[in-house]
Formats: structure tokens, C-alpha cells, sequence
């Protein structure tokens, strides 16, 4: 199921910066179109999101944001942030910065990273994802591609060798599917999303939906691939992806009608019928409704 879902989830460049900080520090950073990422290469300092708890990050420790929630990082909770337009005033993608902060001598290092990925490849499911993921050391530890990976990026992107912007953007691709397989795995229990990847029943249906989301798929027919009653199917669903099946369908299939009209060698007439709509009027509709353009206009769009 995980292969599915991220198997159109390409990164198409990164923004990352290496941190080092002393003393008091704060810094509040601002809604992020991209996933951003927080990896402490050394000591330990505190994220909070809006009003919940601070979290603790400890050397080793790595945050996942999947949907570059706004938050702040600081030395220890409640301090007095900066905001990170002022400490960053320009973060262009595919460049790096190295950023002191703080009033003393730097004893933390942190490695911080914006992964962009277009838009049009987002699957469904991936918006279901909670506001951050964070994978303690000792998780790391049994990952070990994992774990050397985020080890060596700190070196990695300092390189000007041929091809390094290449791997770097390869590496952190890689980062992001790791830390979603290892919160599937570990972190289940905090997120009906992650459980809805586990789920027996569920999983089969969700994988059914993205592998072959041309077919004319029934809540009906759903049920039975995840071996389940209609009933207890549509329940279980809802609650762990946070939508009906039905609903979650129509957005795969018009996820990728968007990455069709991406593609001008495409035919525009072709498009409904690949993706699963057997009336170009249902899917000119549908896809209206959703987005708030025709397909032609998006299409014409993205061409320019």
C-alpha cells in the first residue's frame, strides 16, 4: 500500500539549510507548501505547533512535517521566536544556507530541509497524514538506511561534485519514503491514516483504488476486495481516512487526470475514460467542482 501511494510522489527539488545555534534562540516559521523536515545532528531543541505541546528533539531525532505545518523551534519552550523570513530572507529552491542563531557559542546542530514535490502527484491519503511525524533515535536505529542516510546528508549537500544536487534531491526523496514507512510501522496507533495503511481490509481497498482507479469500482465491489460487509467497509473507512470511499475514489481519479494534463502528448478527449469516468460530462463536472477550473483550463495552465 505504501508503494502506492507514494509511487507518483516525486521530489522535484529542495530547499536545505544547515543550522547552528547557542544559548537562547527561537525561531517561528510559516505555513509551508512543500513537506519540511527537522533532523538533530547535535544536542537537542523543542518544535511546537500552534497550540499543542512542545516536542522534545534529541540528537538523533527526526521531524517530519508532511505538510509543512507552521511551527516554531527554539532552544526551550515559550522562549521569544524570530521569524524565519528574517533570519532566511530568500530560500530559493535547489540552494543552501548555513544559519547561526542564538546568543552564544553554537553547541546544536540541526539539518532542515523544504521537499518539494508538485502538487498534482499528492495522492489522496497523503493529506490524511498528521501535522508531524517524529521518529525517535532508537527507531532510527533499526533503519539503517534510514539512519545513514540522514548521517551523511550533512556532508552530502556541501559537495559541489558532478551531480551532487542530483543525489542530494535522490537522497531526501528517499528520506521522506523511509520516515513514511517507519511511521507506518511504529507510529500506527497515533494516526487513523497510518492505521488505515495497516488495516487488513482497508489497505486491500486502498490499494485496489490506487493501482487501478480506471476501474468502475462500486462501494459494493470495494467491500468485498477488502473481504468486509458494505456496512462495516464504508464505517472502518471513513473513520481511519477521514472520508468516503467513494469520495476518496473520485480524488485519486482526478489526481491523476491532473498528471494527464500535465502531459500535452495526451489527448484532452482521452483523459475521462483513462482515469475511469465513462461520461466526459460526469468527469468535466466532477473535476470543476474540485479544483474550481475545467480540465481544458488547467490544462491550458500548466502549458504556460
Amino acid at each position: 500500500m505504501l508503494s502506492e501511494l507514494l509511487k507518483p510522489l516525486r521530489l522535484t527539488d529542495t530547499y536545505y539549510s544547515k543550522w547552528l545555534a547557542g544559548g537562547d534562540w527561537g525561531v517561528a516559521g510559516q505555513e509551508d507548501s512543500h513537506a519540511v523536515l527537522h533532523y538533530m545532528v547535535r544536542s537537542e531543541c523543542f518544535i511546537t505547533c500552534a497550540d499543542a505541546e512542545p516536542i522534545r528533539l534529541s540528537e538523533g531525532d527526526l521531524a517530519l512535517f508532511p505538510h509543512g505545518t507552521a511551527h516554531t523551534f527554539s532552544s526551550a519552550p515559550g522562549l521569544t521566536t524570530t521569524q524565519l523570513h528574517q533570519v532566511l530572507p530568500a530560500r530559493a529552491a535547489g540552494s543552501s544556507h548555513v544559519v547561526t542563531v542564538g546568543d552564544a557559542h553554537p553547541d546544536t546542530e540541526i539539518l532542515c530541509a523544504s521537499l518539494h514535490f508538485d502538487s498534482t502527484t499528492e495522492p489522496p491519503l497523503y493529506r490524511a497524514l498528521p501535522p508531524v511525524i517524529v521518529l525517535r533515535a532508537h527507531m532510527l536505529m533499526d533503519e539503517p538506511l534510514l539512519q545513514r542516510t540522514l548521517q551523511s546528508l550533512p556532508t552530502e549537500i556541501i559537495r559541489t561534485a558532478p551531480g551532487a544536487r542530483m543525489v542530494s534531491l535522490r537522497a531526501f526523496e528517499m528520506v521522506l519514503v523511509l520516515s513514511l514507512r517507519t511511521a507506518m510501522e511504529r507510529l500506527a496507533a497515533d494516526s487513523p491514516a497510518l492505521q488505515a495503511l495497516r488495516h487488513p481490509g482497508i489497505s486491500r481497498a486502498l490499494t485496489a483504488m490506487y493501482a487501478s482507479y480506471a476501474t468502475p469500482w462500486t462501494v459494493e465491489t470495494l467491500s468485498r476486495e477488502a473481504g468486509m460487509s458494505r456496512s462495516a467497509f464504508s464505517q472502518a473507512f471513513r473513520d481511519l481516512v477521514g472520508e468516503p470511499p467513494a469520495r476518496h475514489l473520485m480524488v485519486r481519479r482526478l489526481q491523476e487526470a491532473r498528471r494527464l494534463l500535465a502531459d500535452l502528448s495526451v489527448p484532452l478527449g482521452e483523459i475521462h475514460e483513462r482515469v475511469g469516468y465513462q461520461s466526459h460530462v460526469g468527469y468535466h463536472l466532477a473535476f470543476r467542482k474540485e479544483f474550481g477550473i475545467t480540465p481544458g483550463e488547467f490544462r491550458t495552465l500548466r502549458a504556460g
